[in-house]
């Protein structure tokens, strides 16, 4: 009965998670055509219509010329090239003020209407601060690039807000779990719960360094396979001066490295995790779901090698995107998984002669 009445809660955070995702593909898109420094001032309200006239487009263009980006990247633009740039970045942000009014009216809405009962009001809380959070974070990397030498944002930052969207859309779509998932769905396998989040902090780093290639292009460093450049351990190439911190964070070679050393890993690991899931109760939800997850890592690991080998052809950025896209849904399916495996049953209550007794 409980679940039923949360059930338009549910839906609208289900609609609230596919909204991210795509507000992430809008930033990868963003990033990926150099728009993201397009716009060069951030307003909340007037921002969200683009220039409406001739002479509103010269103006913006007129601000775009004076930070580094244009002196040094893109001073052959006309106008119309600027317009192409512009557009990205522009329904990056109004995409986003757009999830902030999906989120906020319903939200009220829900609130007249009492479906959101006590229980859910610090999670929803937790939500939008999370939402301003990356708003914030966004900006933060726009404004770093205004009146600065920077020619493009840091990839570290870029990482850091593609990390904190991830984040949000996690905790959407485990809050929308929670007001969906009944008990006896559930499955109760600590060992395959342990190994669940052992592969989420994986992919997680996997994420993280697909956004370090995303931010610095390190695809260019080498769009061969399976070897890169013709080496299948570029050691020499991967340890320059400046330490190795340095290197597996700023070396192009070294970031491209790693992340297809992790692609591997996790297919690997992906192999034993869903051989685990084939001996879960056929009962529970993850059993049901038990070739989700290598379904997708295996469409991941195709698209990244199509995105490389493509990298230097018109294709690259329809394949960065799927690629981007499957990840996230990876992701997402593996918070999934963790949802629905415990450690221990769930505690149930049975009523014995008038007075309850917990049992396990």
């Amino acid at each position: 009965m409980q679940l039923q009445k949360n059930r338009p809660v549910a839906i609208w955070l289900f609609i609230g998670a596919g909204m991210l995702i795509i507000q992430v593909l809008l930033g990868g898109l963003t990033r990926l055509t150099s728009s993201g420094l397009s716009i060069t001032e951030w307003q909340p309200i007037l921002g969200a219509l683009p220039p409406m006239n001739e002479q509103a487009w010269m103006e913006a263009f007129d601000k775009y010329k004076q930070i580094a980006q244009f002196k040094y990247i893109h001073n052959h633009f006309t106008l119309a090239d600027f317009k192409g740039i512009y557009f990205w970045e522009w329904l990056h942000r109004d995409w986003a003020r757009l999830i902030g009014i999906v989120f906020l009216i319903p939200f009220i809405w829900f609130i007249v209407k009492k479906k959101i009962d006590r229980s859910m009001l610090t999670p929803m809380i937790i939500l939008f601060l999370l939402g301003g959070l990356q708003g914030a974070i966004g900006w933060i990397m726009v404004s770093s690039g205004v009146g600065t030498d920077l020619v493009y944002v840091s990839h570290i930052r870029l990482a850091v807000h593609f990390l904190a969207a991830l984040l949000l859309l996690c905790y959407v779509v485990w809050f929308a779990l929670k007001l969906t998932v009944r008990e006896d769905q559930l499955a109760v396998d600590g060992g395959t719960r342990s190994f669940n989040i052992l592969l989420l902090v994986i992919i997680t780093l996997q994420l993280t360094y697909g956004a370090f290639m995303a931010g610095t292009h390190a695809a260019n460093a080498a769009v061969t396979w399976p070897d890169i450049n013709g080496r299948m351990y570029p050691g020499e190439l991967m340890f320059r001066e400046g330490g190795f911190l340095w290197n597996i964070t700023h070396n192009l070679i070294s970031i491209q490295f790693i992340h297809r050393g992790l692609a591997y890993l996790i297919t690997l690991l992906m192999v034993f995790f869903t051989w685990r899931l084939t001996r879960l109760p056929q009962s529970s939800l993850l059993y049901k779901m038990r070739f989700w997850p290598m379904t997708l890592v295996l469409v991941q690991v195709v698209l990244g090698i199509l995105a490389l080998v493509n990298y230097l052809t018109p294709d690259k950025l329809l394949l960065s995107i799927l690629h981007q896209l499957v990840g996230m849904l990876l992701l997402v399916c593996m918070v999934v998984t963790v949802f629905l495996v415990r450690r221990v049953p769930a505690v149930q209550t049975k009523t014995v002669a008038g007075a309850p007794t917990t049992v396990f």
